[in-house]
């Protein structure tokens, strides 16, 4: 592992996961397409990456004051289980089928049509009306994000549309939503990460890493409590699309990421 380079996808880390395009894409697709060494890393280094910038954005947003989610537990509880159970149920699976390029611009644009037919819904209900079948769909949303490239903040957004929640009240649920699950692969990762023993230059690209999405996190809130939480869901999806031809494009020599690039 590079510290510049993990340091890099921590800047790209906390835009891309706060707002619907997807960071474990960008965090995959940008070394790929750029020649860096990281994607040339076996796909447990990878992932070990991703989840230290998924504890830098968990940092940042406890820090932004994500105690107001506490208020209804009972939501985070039904809308964390689904996630849960799928992650520990299929993590290898997914590691080992669903890291290539193509299966990321799948991911990127099935999102990106469920944004668009999604978001023609009306908008009518706040998050505070948020009820059991909402979490429980919710959840199944963040379940269906463990795929590379649908995006856990774009499918809350894109089932809470569907239920009837507005465009902001759906951001404002993603948000609620997103720190169980960074907490939990964080602490899997991390037990398994210590009981490897890493290297002091692996911890410190690590925290590289992890330091860089605090601050692009914080940096980032700002924007997506503003003008990109109510932001038509098509402007995402259109971006989605774009960076997934771009993907096809340079994947028609069919090239993996990471390891299986080698073979």
């Amino acid at each position: 592992m590079r510290p510049a380079e993990t340091f890099a996808l921590g800047l790209i880390q906390g835009p891309a996961e706060l707002l619907p395009i997807s960071s474990s894409a960008h965090v995959e697709l940008v070394p790929w397409l750029l020649g860096w060494r990281h994607a040339e890393l076996p796909g447990d280094r990878r992932k070990e990456v991703e989840v230290a910038l998924h504890a830098g954005t968990a940092v940042a947003l406890g820090a932004l004051g994500w105690r107001t989610a506490l208020a209804r537990p009972w939501l985070l509880a039904l809308a964390t289980a689904p996630p849960a159970l799928a992650g520990l149920a299929f993590e290898r699976a997914i590691e080992r089928r669903l890291g290539t390029p193509r299966s990321i611009a799948a991911g990127l644009l099935a999102g990106s049509a469920a944004m668009v037919l999604a978001d023609r819904m009306p908008g009518r209900r706040g998050a505070a009306d948020a009820g059991a079948l909402d979490a429980l769909c919710l959840g199944a949303a963040q379940a269906a994000a463990l795929m590379p490239g649908v995006s856990r903040s774009g499918a809350v957004r894109v089932a809470a549309r569907a239920r009837g929640f507005g465009r902001a009240p759906a951001a404002e649920l993603a948000g609620e939503l997103a720190l169980p699950v960074m907490v939990g692969a964080t602490a899997l990762k991390g037990l398994r990460l210590v009981a490897a023993r890493p290297s002091r230059t692996r911890v410190a690209a690590l925290g590289a890493g992890a330091i860089a999405a605090v601050a692009s996190t914080l940096a980032a809130a700002k924007l997506e409590r503003g003008a990109a939480a109510d932001a038509p869901l098509a402007r995402w999806a259109a971006y989605r699309t774009v960076v997934a031809v771009v993907v096809l494009a340079a994947a028609r020599g069919d090239r993996p990421v990471g390891e299986n690039r080698r073979r």
